[in-house]
C-alpha cells in the first residue's frame, strides 16, 4: 500500500502528476531504471545520515563512482571521435597516392598535385617548392602549377636542418615570412603541414607544402600520413622526370 504524503504535485506533466503517483508507478515497475541507466546518473541519492558534522562517506562514494563513470564515458566517446577523424585522414591519404600513382606523365603528374590533391587532403592549397635551379621538365607548365624556386639551403631553413616535416599554425599574412611559402594563397593559409621533398633523377631538393585556412595542422600532431604522402610524390617526380630524360 502506497501511502500518502503531502509532497505537491509535479510541474503539469500529462495532467497532474503526483509523487504519489511517480512512487506507485516504479513499485509497479522495479526494473524501470534497468533499461535507463543514464537517468540514474541525474538522479540525487538521500543520505543515511542527517545533522550537522555527520559525512555520509556511502553518499560520497557513489557520487565519485558516478563521476567517474561519466569521465570514462567522455574519453570513450573522445577515443572514438578521435578513430573516425583518422581513419578519414587516412584514407584520404591513400586516395591521393592513388591518384600520383596514375598520372604518366610530368604534366600530369603536377597537374593531380595542384588541382586534385587539395580536394582529395581536404586542404586549400598543395605547393611544392625546389632549390636552384628548380624543376627541369618538358611538360608545359600550367600558370596554376604553382611551383616555389628557392634560393640554395633554404630548405633547410624552411624545416631546419636534419628535420624532414614540421607542422605549423598560427602563420601571418605573408604565409611564413619572407620564404612566402604558397605564392598567391600565402594570405590564406593559416596553418600548414611542410615535408622534405629529397633530389634524385634530375629533381633537386625541395618540399611539398600542404596549406589549409583552418585548424587542418598543428606541432604535436601524428606526422606518418603526411611523411608517406611525401615519399610517394618524390617517387613520382623523380620517375616522371627520369622518363623525360
Amino acid at each position: 500500500m502506497v501511502q500518502k504524503n503531502d509532497t505537491p504535485a509535479l510541474d503539469d506533466i500529462g495532467g497532474g502528476i503526483s509523487a504519489d503517483d511517480v512512487t506507485a508507478y516504479l513499485e509497479g515497475h522495479p526494473d524501470f531504471f534497468a533499461a535507463r541507466q543514464d537517468l540514474l546518473a541525474n538522479m540525487t541519492a538521500p543520505s543515511r545520515w542527517t545533522g550537522d558534522g555527520i559525512v555520509d562517506m556511502q553518499h560520497f562514494l557513489a557520487d565519485r563512482r558516478l563521476r567517474e563513470i561519466d569521465d570514462l564515458r567522455g574519453c570513450a566517446q573522445e577515443v572514438i571521435e578521435t578513430s573516425r577523424t583518422n581513419m578519414s585522414v587516412q584514407t584520404r591519404t591513400h586516395a591521393a597516392v592513388l591518384a600520383l600513382l596514375w598520372a604518366s606523365d610530368m604534366d600530369q603528374l603536377l597537374r593531380v598535385i595542384s588541382d586534385d590533391l587539395p580536394l582529395l587532403l581536404d586542404v586549400d592549397v598543395v605547393v611544392l617548392g625546389f632549390e636552384t635551379p628548380g624543376l627541369k621538365t618538358n611538360a608545359s607548365i600550367s600558370s596554376e602549377v604553382d611551383i616555389r624556386l628557392l634560393g640554395l639551403g633554404d630548405v633547410d631553413r624552411i624545416l631546419g636542418a636534419g628535420e624532414n616535416i614540421i607542422l605549423q599554425r598560427d602563420l601571418d599574412q605573408n604565409g611564413d615570412g619572407e620564404f612566402g611559402l604558397f605564392g598567391a594563397a600565402s594570405g590564406l593559409v593559416r596553418t600548414a603541414g611542410l615535408a622534405r621533398l629529397c633530389p634524385g633523377q634530375g629533381v633537386p631538393v625541395g618540399y611539398m607544402g600542404l596549406g589549409s585556412r583552418g585548424a587542418t595542422f598543428s606541432p604535436g600532431q601524428g606526422t606518418e600520413l603526411i611523411g608517406f604522402l611525401a615519399r610517394a610524390m618524390e617517387t613520382c617526380l623523380h620517375r616522371a622526370a627520369g622518363n623525360e630524360a
